[in-house]
């Protein structure tokens, strides 16, 4: 795993009152080895990814560098661990990292069964499929009799079966653990299509080839929300990744951004100054300062910032907002209120 620290600044003092709890206590073993434990993809551009530079970055790496920022008051203070759909829920279970943000998505069958937690949806997404332009494939419907490469141990293999089935149509899947042996598999013409969330499928369109010879279908055959997930029993924990999330969403609906941050602390917005610290101190009961959400939309951004330079217009992968613009856009992303 590629690791990323640093000593830029000395970790907030925490706050009163928080000493270790008997329903866990994820946030003392972060605190007490100065870095997080984060799992992500294996490799998936715009979520998670190593850069030229061996660097990490993404859409699901910017949740766990915010909660660095907000914990550690450092947002590279985070180690990473590249890991397989098959084998991601096991190593969070047993411990091996603090929380999984890694494109999964939020089922009943996993936040019941488990002995896991989601938190808060990060992107609202679906299944889709993409194929080869020169094909004619124009529909999911056409795929009849197809041969479709996917990952195994996922949902998109039970979406796959279902609506097959109900469609009544045909079709044979080559299932790979490794995305990269997914895409593989298709660029090399083993399988007539591949099948994932939307999202993904424009950035593994990024590795063929050709990219400009595939097209992914407009066409969404299941809902997807994906979110970070960390163990039950621990609920603190629990809260302080959702609420970072929460935080980096009101942060852009109230228009506080990493490169405005010091104007914004002068504003008479109350809900800005309770976001900022300035006013009341939500931190406290999260066992954190009262600048929690400060550090984070400073070394990270705001959801906005986060979204566009990773998968929005502003990357290579150039997905639009969507489901996934603010509430008051039209969008799903709702940052539950901090007062």
């Amino acid at each position: 795993a590629v690791q990323q620290t640093s000593q830029a600044q000395p970790a907030p003092p925490a706050a009163p009152g928080t000493a270790s709890a008997g329903r866990g206590n994820t946030l003392e073993k972060v605190r007490e080895r100065g870095f997080l434990k984060c799992g992500v993809t294996q490799g998936l551009p715009g979520f998670s990814n190593p850069d030229d530079d061996g660097n990490w970055v993404g859409l699901d790496v910017d949740v766990c560098r915010a909660v660095a920022a907000a914990v550690l008051g450092d947002a590279s203070k985070v180690r990473y661990r590249p890991l397989s759909a098959k084998d991601r829920f096991t190593v969070l279970q047993t411990g091996e990292i603090d929380v999984l943000s890694r494109i999964t998505t939020w089922t009943i069958t996993r936040d019941t069964s488990l002995g896991l937690d989601f938190t808060t949806p990060t992107y609202y997404d679906g299944q889709g499929f993409m194929v080869r332009t020169e094909s004619g494939i124009d529909s999911v419907k056409a795929l009849n009799g197809a041969t479709i490469c996917t990952n195994t141990g996922t949902t998109t293999e039970l979406n796959l079966a279902d609506y097959f089935r109900a469609h009544g149509l045909d079709y044979k899947v080559l299932a790979f653990e490794r995305n990269d042996e997914v895409i593989k598999a298709y660029d090399s013409g083993r399988c007539d299509a591949t099948t994932t969330d939307q999202s993904g499928l424009y950035a593994e369109r990024l590795k063929l080839t050709d990219p400009s010879a595939h097209k992914v279908l407009p066409t969404l055959i299941s809902k997807e929300p994906l979110a970070p997930v960390v163990r039950q029993g621990d609920d603190r924990w629990g809260d302080i990744v959702r609420w970072v999330q929460y935080a980096m969403v009101n942060a852009e609906e109230l228009g506080v951004s990493s490169t405005n941050l010091e104007e914004m602390a002068g504003s008479d917005n109350p809900a800005v100054r309770r976001l900022l610290g300035i006013e009341g101190d939500y931190g406290e009961p999260l066992g954190l300062d009262a600048a929690w959400a400060k550090r984070a939309i400073a070394q990270v951004g705001n959801y906005g910032e986060s979204f566009e330079r990773n998968v929005g217009m502003a990357s290579p992968l150039q997905i639009e907002r969507g489901e996934n613009a603010l509430w008051t856009e039209g969008g799903l992303m709702y940052g539950m209120p901090i007062r």
